[in-house]
């Protein structure tokens, strides 16, 4: 009897178009989740199908329209599908590929069913998040256990957690940086999203290491190497190290902030005006924590910190493009599916 190993490839989700009514729907499903918006369930509807939703839909439809490809739809999701297609072309007949998104279309459910049906012998998860947070990571784990958890045969389950300094996924960033040429720009940053200070607070088991000293993330250790923030600073040394980038040539920080609590810092929108004051023309951004280009990294890089960096006389912003499908980002997803 020849095995099957099903490999399932989860991305966090888009809406199933630029519409109005989509993005509320992707949104209310998206916010609502407990290990997003960490507040008790019935502060997290009111908060969340009451104030945030509400006020936000309509503009972010816009945004999604901005980068919305006519033909193919959401950026997010092609990418996912050329991935896809491409590491079920490299691996063995042995592997089933599906995909999935944790809010919306393609569902994980219906991913799953798939692999049921055709009475696979282990699943392989693998969210396509680098850096481990609960709120994406965390999200996709606990979707995956409770569906499979009600089967009356479960099969043997592994979950990849992070890959943030898998040797491969960074030759694969180190790749896309390698077509610019660093003397051509003022300043590097690395540019991460963001996440509410008390996420990893809550996470830090000991209570006396998380956000306790300026330098809690400047190398991972025993007490921080679930951290966040400490592994998108391990994954920019290593990305830097390959590049021969000097350490003041860089800059790490973090975007995407909501609402008016303490998120990661420093933040990417004030960074951005402070180098535009000290003279520095030309950024070169990458987003490390995406593996595909997305509404964080065309619009909000692109377009909204393009347009803030100019405001307080920068020049440019050139953005590194994201993984996407490249054979090197192809080749370390296959490495990781099938260790």
């Amino acid at each position: 009897m020849k095995k099957k190993t099903g490999i399932l490839l989860v991305n966090l989700g888009t809406p199933d178009s630029p519409s109005d009514a989509d993005v509320f729907k992707y949104l209310n499903e998206f916010l609502t989740d407990g290990r997003v918006i960490d507040y008790p369930w019935l502060a997290r509807q009111v908060l969340v199908r009451g104030v945030i939703v509400p006020a936000r839909y309509k503009n972010s439809a816009k945004t999604y329209r901005e980068i919305w490809d006519p033909q193919r739809g959401s950026p997010l999701l092609y990418h996912l599908q050329d991935l896809a297609e491409k590491v079920k072309t490299k691996l063995s007949d042995e592997y089933i590929v599906e995909i999935a998104m944790r809010y919306q279309s393609p569902a994980i459910e219906t991913a799953l069913e798939k692999f049921k049906k055709m009475q696979v012998n282990r699943i392989v998860v693998l969210p396509l998040f680098p850096q481990y947070s609960s709120a994406c990571n965390g999200s996709v784990i606990e979707k995956v256990e409770s569906i499979t958890s009600k089967w009356l045969t479960i099969p043997d389950l592994k979950f990849i957690h992070y890959f943030y300094d898998h040797p491969k996924f960074i030759d694969a960033f180190v790749a896309r940086g390698r077509k610019y040429n660093f003397d051509e720009y003022d300043h590097v940053l690395f540019s991460y999203h963001g996440l509410p200070a008390r996420h990893l607070k809550n996470a830090d088991l000991s209570g006396c290491h998380c956000l306790q000293k300026a330098d809690c993330c400047a190398r991972i250790e025993e007490i921080n190497q679930h951290c966040y923030r400490a592994q998108c600073f391990e994954t920019t040394r290593l990305i830097a190290e390959k590049l021969n980038l000097p350490t003041d040539k860089f800059t790490v920080t973090f975007q995407s902030r909501l609402g008016k609590e303490v998120w990661l810092e420093p933040y990417t929108v004030e960074v951005i005006p402070k180098l535009a004051k000290e003279g520095k023309k030309k950024l070169l951004v990458f987003s490390p924590a995406f593996v595909a280009d997305c509404l964080e990294t065309l619009y909000e890089i692109r377009t909204e910190y393009l347009e803030l960096y100019r405001q307080h006389g920068g020049e440019s912003i050139q953005l590194v493009e994201s993984l996407n499908s490249s054979d090197e980002w192809t080749e370390a997803v296959c490495d990781l599916v099938s260790a």
